[in-house]
């Protein structure tokens, strides 16, 4: 068995940036042979992502970034199994990588970011490797990304909650500010028409049931449940919310003061747990 130096572990370890035992250990069942001794060390984070592929990962790091230009943005969701590992620099450095090459090469589906390359290695192979790093399950737990004429991002402190919002046209102030509300009060549409009908259809039904349940009158009981779904939009469209720095109007009505031209085209948001 070839005799492994310090400076040989060492060198694994930067080339790859597992722990020093690790590498050590790598690098002797290797013999020596640095391609082997990297093979090996993939094969143990396989081995830890087979082995956790049943454990919860509830931690973790949500990043979303545009582009210089602002036509494109991307969403990040990074999972792990504890919160000290998601603050560790090798997570939020692989996150801000993985925003960072979304954004770059605009990417569209988390499947597209998996098969990306950040270095020698794609997306899906450094997860492993840092799998065998660190020891935990790790998972990309969601993607997204908003084209748009003006796209505006919001990271919320921690990095457990971001947005991104698309406007027709750049305003950065009102792009913010948007992004900011989506992030706070968490709507699921820019408007009703973005809310799918049978997600309507169902908060109709569950009116009607609880009116019902209340022994209010069979005849009353459709009127009672569409004020009940005009509530459901109000509370959930962001045009239909009350602006969180003035609640006094909608989003709709200060969108329309600043600018009657501009308009939220799209919105997504990504948090920790949801």
């Amino acid at each position: 068995m070839a005799k492994i130096t310090a400076a040989e572990v060492n060198k694994l370890r930067k080339m790859t940036g597992a722990g020093m035992m690790d590498c050590k250990k790598a690098l002797m069942e290797a013999d020596g042979d640095f391609d082997l001794a990297k093979e090996n060390l993939r094969k143990k984070g396989q081995k830890i992502a087979d082995k956790r592929a049943d454990k919860e990962a509830n931690e973790g790091v949500v990043l979303a970034k545009t582009t210089d230009d602002k036509k494109f943005g991307a969403i990040v969701q990074f999972s792990c199994e504890t919160d000290f590992v998601a603050k560790g620099d090798d997570v939020v450095n692989f996150v801000n990588q993985m925003v960072d090459y979304a954004t770059a090469n605009r990417v569209e589906s988390k499947e597209a970011l998996l098969e990306g390359k950040i270095g020698d290695l794609t997306v899906a192979e450094t997860v492993v490797d840092l799998m065998g790093k660190i020891g935990e399950k790790l998972e990309i737990s969601g993607y997204d990304f908003i084209k748009a004429e003006a796209v505006y991002a919001y990271n919320h402190n921690g990095n457990k909650l971001a947005s991104l919002v698309g406007l027709n046209k750049v305003n950065d102030e009102v792009g913010h500010q948007m992004a900011m509300q989506v992030a706070a009060m968490s709507p699921i549409a820019v408007d009703k028409d973005g809310i799918p009908q049978e997600v309507l259809d169902k908060e109709k039904e569950i009116g009607m049931e609880v009116a019902r349940q209340e022994g209010k009158p069979e005849n009353m009981l459709e009127k009672i449940a569409m004020g009940k779904v005009g509530k459901f939009i109000k509370e959930n469209t962001l045009y239909g919310q009350a602006f969180v720095r003035d609640t006094k109007k909608t989003v709709a009505q200060f969108l329309k003061e600043t600018d009657p031209e501009l308009q939220v085209t799209e919105l997504k948001r990504l948090v920790l747990g949801a």
